[in-house]
């Protein structure tokens, strides 16, 4: 046994953790063509991060009707690491009225580079290459920011008295936009609220956004905030602004009632009387605390390990030694390697060090029936193993009582976690989180299932950590892991949440230190835990995800 604890020190390590920064990309284009003499494009800007060869999306931008030279409101969040040549691809695209899908729409062009090149250069401008890579009149300009300090996020609704009416047969249609003033006195947009049609006294909907986006943490800094009324031509009308601070925003939380005149600068040069362009009101200003991976333990949640591990044919027979499950007299297989290394890690933070290990892909006794999530110490009514040692003890009393077969479905053991997580969300306290190890060694054959399985999850406090066992061809695996794109339910339903992490583990067994290749402690458990379930990305704070905000409101309380 020491042989194995040994073996999983020396893969392992306690190597520095990936030189990892978020980073902030906001996006605009200038010079987009029209589509014809009536009518101007409705551009959306898609992004595409390279990942083993091929493009996968990582989330895109809104859609802003007829603008030739749009300013996105959307921010993409992207990790950046500094010693990786990370390659993007920025495509441009006429999404036609009443279609926000890709299918339909028009390639207007797209620019590729690094996020080396952006960052470095903090502002990235060039031309958008149409098919073939001829270069247009179009242009794409990035702006790249790095986030560090405050990661709390606050929510803002906002509303309007008595806006100016611009329009001759109907009353204005207004929309608000926040800009945030930097140092140098340029101005980032923060938010685009919603267009409200035909009223003068809008209730716009609340947002997120973090105060390192509104702000930059500093709470004096000047907020220039501006109202227009939309026209379907692109040329809106400006109604009216105002300036303001976090700091007088955050006066709404004490109960006094926030509002500024909207002021048209023009009409008060030229009108005598004129007072304001009607009023703007806070309603509603909250702060939403994200709390590190440390807040969480320390505030006692208990996070609830289970193991599950192929058996599955494909591994070869345990007695030949070719086998990713070979019994070794001395030597641990490919499998126990993988389940110490990451498990030692993660027994640290579960409570009481009694893990559930189920096996999936095996005929199993007494009746020998394929099953794809049985417990490996063949008690049904206690799954539960006492410590990583006793894990592997299970296994290795396990495997000589078992066939391998097949086929690889997973899906079964993501919904048997997510049945316990279900139970633990609807508790008053809530205050259980569940990671789910699969260990397995090739393509699984339930793709469908398991992408339902891991969206419905995504709405759970539950995370699940794939690591890929042998020499397989692991490509699907990597379209369970967000890092690539959204996920979506083969119904198109997106996760909630990137939950999966999925890690080769070759590639980090014989690795001896530095770069994000090295992380290997921080990838397997910290990286899923921290930047998945505890995201401070805008995507993560939602409504459905009320078990880490009972957590935080326990917390508080």
């Amino acid at each position: 046994m020491s042989n194995i604890y040994e073996s999983a020190e020396a893969t392992l390590g306690f190597i520095s953790s990936p030189c990892l920064t978020k980073v902030e990309l906001r996006v605009a284009c200038r010079g987009i063509a029209d589509r014809d003499a009536l009518s101007k494009p409705d551009p959306c800007v898609v992004l595409k991060m390279q990942s083993h060869g091929q493009w996968f999306e990582v989330d895109r931008t809104e859609v802003i009707r007829s603008s030739s030279s749009p300013v996105f409101s959307k921010i993409f969040l992207v990790d950046y690491y500094f010693e990786e040549v990370q390659r993007l691809r920025f495509e441009l695209h006429d999404i036609s009225s009443g279609n926000n899908g890709l299918r339909d729409a028009d390639f207007l062009g797209a620019m590729e580079c690094t996020l080396g090149q952006i960052v470095s250069q903090r502002k990235l401008t060039k031309a958008l290459l149409k098919q073939g890579n001829t270069a247009g009149k179009s242009s794409i300009m990035v702006t790249a920011e790095e986030l560090s300090g405050n990661d709390d996020y606050v929510e803002l609704s906002f509303s309007a008295r008595k806006l100016d009416d611009k329009d001759f047969f109907s009353k204005s249609d207004p929309f608000l936009e926040i800009f945030r003033i930097n140092d140098d006195g340029t101005e980032s947009l923060v938010h685009r609220t919603e267009t409200v049609m035909n009223n003068l006294s809008p209730v716009w909907k609340s947002f997120k956004v973090s105060l390192n986006t509104l702000c930059s943490g500093d709470h004096e800094r000047e907020l220039k905030c501006t109202v227009w009324d939309w026209d379907s031509n692109g040329k809106h009308d400006f109604i009216g602004e105002f300036q303001t601070t976090f700091k007088e925003m955050r006066a709404e939380q004490e109960g006094k009632q926030i509002q500024w005149e909207c002021i048209n600068p023009k009409y008060q040069i030229k009108k005598k009387n004129y007072r304001n362009s009607g009023t703007v009101i806070l309603n509603h200003c909250k702060i939403i605390k994200m709390y590190s991976f440390l807040d969480y333990i320390m505030g006692g949640c208990q996070i609830q390990f289970t193991v599950a591990i192929d058996f599955t044919a494909s591994n070869g027979d345990p007695r030949n030694s070719c086998s990713l499950h070979y019994i070794h007299p001395y030597q641990p297989n490919e499998y126990l390697k993988a389940l110490v290394a990451v498990g030692e890690i993660c027994q640290d933070y579960d409570s009481d060090k009694m893990f559930p290990a189920f096996g999936f892909g095996a005929l199993i006794p007494p009746d020998f029936k394929v099953s794809h999530d049985f417990a490996v110490n063949f008690d049904e009514d206690n799954p539960e193993c006492a410590g990583i040692q006793g894990v592997v003890e299970a296994y290795q009393n396990c495997l000589p009582k078992i066939q391998l077969y097949g086929p690889t479905n997973i899906a079964p053991i993501i919904q048997k976690v997510a049945s316990s997580a279900s139970e633990e969300m609807h508790t008053k306290e809530a205050m259980e989180y569940f990671i789910l190890l699969i260990l397995t060694d090739g393509v699984i054959t339930d793709m469908a299932d398991t992408r339902e399985a891991i969206v419905h999850a995504s709405h759970l406090p539950m995370s699940v950590i794939i690591v890929g066992v042998g020499n397989a061809d692991f490509t699907d695996m990597q379209i369970l892991d967000g890092d690539d794109g959204i996920l979506r339910s083969p119904k198109g339903e997106p996760v909630l949440r990137d939950i999966v992490q999925f890690v080769p583990f070759k590639d980090f067994k014989h690795v001896g230190g530095g770069g994000r290749g090295g992380g290997y402690t921080k990838c397997c458990f910290s990286a899923v835990f921290v930047h998945r379930c505890c995201d401070s990305s805008a995507s993560s704070i939602t409504t459905g995800d009320t078990s880490l905000l009972k957590l935080s409101q326990h917390k508080r309380a």
